[in-house]
């Protein structure tokens, strides 16, 4: 798990928390967290006076805890497994046909 430290080091040299998380192998939300000490639902939001004492927070954090999913409709080796078990159940083959 990589430290508060590390998270801040590379803020400091003008990373976001999207490409720290990367550089890091964690979510941007968990080097959100990791960093300030709050998470990045916006469920516990700091009073303005608290927002001085903590490096990092941003305005608005939500993106971070609820970022993008890549969800690919197909894989050539999904495709390419489904091929060979149809190859390999000359029953199932039959009963498509009819």
């Amino acid at each position: 798990m990589p430290t508060r430290e590390q998270v801040r080091a590379l803020l400091r040299e003008g990373h976001d928390y999207p490409e720290a998380g990367r550089r890091l192998g964690i979510p941007p939300g968990l080097a959100y967290l990791i960093a300030t000490g709050l998470p990045a639902d916006a469920g516990d939001v700091p009073s303005p006076e608290e927002r001085g004492r903590r490096p990092g927070l941003r305005t608005a954090s939500q993106d971070l805890a609820n970022p993008g999913h890549e969800n690919p409709t197909s894989k050539e080796s999904v495709r390419r497994w489904i091929a060979g078990r149809v190859q390999a159940d000359e029953q199932m083959r039959a009963a498509g046909k009819s």
